[in-house]
């Protein structure tokens, strides 16, 4: 973590937290940043599609990306807001998606046996956990060797005037409901991924995609 993040005042997040900033965003987040962050869902997705067998989704939200996956695909998603998985399931319904399971858990204690998954999601999630550094242990430990995880995120810049936008916005992190301040090394050089490539996410580069496989 470099010695700008430590010197930032940044209020720590919890579930309760993280539950409700979530509990207010679920009746407009489709309409607001889910909108925002419609490329980088659908960039992750298309990337996903690549792939074969069984897919977990951490922080699935209300649904947006469920119906972009491909139909033989087993997805399974999870997230810590029940407010916003009632949004998901209505989607499902409402859509007759099939092979779609939701389920309410926390990102950093999955209750999943290892080696579960052929590939894993985590979009617009990483600033919102408490535990970054869990969520990624817990995402090697569910996948199968070589398993891809794809990771689309805002990270935070050094330098610069986005950098000044994110040391003000910091100080509301509990407000907020995510971390502006989060360096992308928290997930790149997290152990046993090797990162593959990284990719910028409209709008405007502000969010990164990073594809990284199991290893070891």
């Amino acid at each position: 973590m470099s010695t700008e993040t430590k010197t930032v005042n940044q209020p720590s997040l919890d579930d309760n937290a993280v539950r409700e900033a979530y509990r207010w965003w679920a009746p407009i987040y489709d309409y607001s940043f889910g909108m925002i962050a419609g490329p980088g869902r659908r960039l992750a997705v298309d990337k996903l599609n690549e792939e074969h067998g069984r897919i977990l989704e951490v922080g699935v939200g209300t649904g947006l990306s469920l119906p972009r996956y491909r139909t033989d695909l087993d997805v399974t998603g999870i997230d810590l807001s029940p407010e916003m998985l009632s949004k998901a399931a209505q989607r499902v319904n409402r859509l007759g998606l099939r092979r779609k399971t939701l389920l309410v858990m926390d990102a950093s204690r999955l209750s999943f046996a290892d080696e579960s998954f052929d590939a894993a999601a985590v979009m617009y999630v990483m600033t919102v956990v408490p535990e970054p550094a869990a969520v990624m242990a817990e995402l090697r430990r569910v996948l199968k060797p070589g398993g891809t995880a794809i990771i689309v995120n805002h990270f935070s810049r050094e330098k610069g005037a986005r950098a000044g936008v994110e040391k003000w916005l910091a100080k509301y992190s509990r407000s907020l409901g995510w971390h502006p301040i989060f360096p992308i090394q928290n997930v790149t050089e997290a152990p046993g991924f090797e990162l593959v490539d990284a990719t910028d996410a409209a709008p405007l580069g502000v969010f990164t995609l990073l594809r990284l496989k199991k290893v070891g």
